[in-house]
C-alpha cells in the first residue's frame, strides 16, 4: 500500500478543507505530458539515483503548471512531482542520475483543497479550480502561487474510485 503524506486539518469553508503540511522534499520533472514525467520519476525512485537505492512510492503525485515554491521562476511546461517519504530531508534524498529530475525542498505550508473523484480530466480540474478560487475569495483567504493537482491512485483504478484534490497554498 502506498503511504500518503501526512497533514493536519486546520479548518473548512464549505467543500474547501484547510490543511497544514510539514516540510517536504519533492522529486520534480518538467514534462509536456503525464506519461513521460511519470516514467522519469518512477525510474528515479526505482534506483536511477547515485546509490542505486529504491525509494518508497508515496501519494499524492502532484502536477502543476509551475514548480511548487520556486517563484519567481516561470515555466510554460507542466511539472510532475513525487513526494519523498516523510521524514527525509534534502541531504538524505539520493541524487538523481538523470538531470531532468530535480530535487526541490518545500517548507511547511498551509494549503486549501477540494477533493473530488474521477479521472482528473482538464475540464474537471478547471471546474474544481474555479470553485476553489471562488470559495477562498468569499472566505477572504489570500492565495499564494499556483493551483496544483494531487492524484492518489494509479491509472488502473476506476475513475469513480479515484481520489483527487485541487489545492493552492494560502495565508490566513
Amino acid at each position: 500500500m502506498t503511504r500518503t503524506i501526512p497533514y493536519e486539518i486546520t479548518g473548512t469553508a464549505g467543500a474547501i478543507e484547510f490543511r497544514t503540511y510539514p516540510s517536504l522534499v519533492l522529486a520534480t520533472v518538467e514534462s509536456a505530458g503525464d506519461d513521460p514525467g511519470f516514467n522519469l520519476l518512477f525510474g528515479y525512485i526505482s534506483g536511477n539515483n547515485t546509490p542505486r537505492q529504491t525509494i518508497s512510492m508515496t501519494a499524492p503525485v502532484i502536477t502543476a503548471t509551475k514548480i511548487p515554491m520556486t517563484a519567481p521562476v516561470v515555466s510554460d511546461a507542466r511539472t510532475m512531482s513525487f513526494v519523498m517519504p516523510t521524514g527525509k530531508n534534502l541531504d538524505e534524498v539520493p541524487e538523481p542520475l538523470d538531470d531532468r529530475v530535480r530535487i526541490v525542498p518545500v517548507p511547511e505550508r498551509e494549503v486549501a483543497v477540494i477533493r473530488f473523484k474521477g479521472t482528473a480530466s482538464q475540464e474537471e480540474v478547471t471546474a474544481i479550480e474555479a470553485r476553489l478560487r471562488e470559495g477562498l475569495e468569499k472566505a477572504g483567504v489570500e492565495t499564494v502561487g499556483e493551483v496544483f493537482l494531487m492524484r492518489y491512485n494509479p491509472p488502473w483504478v476506476p475513475g469513480f474510485l479515484r481520489r483527487n484534490e485541487v489545492g493552492i497554498e494560502i495565508r490566513r
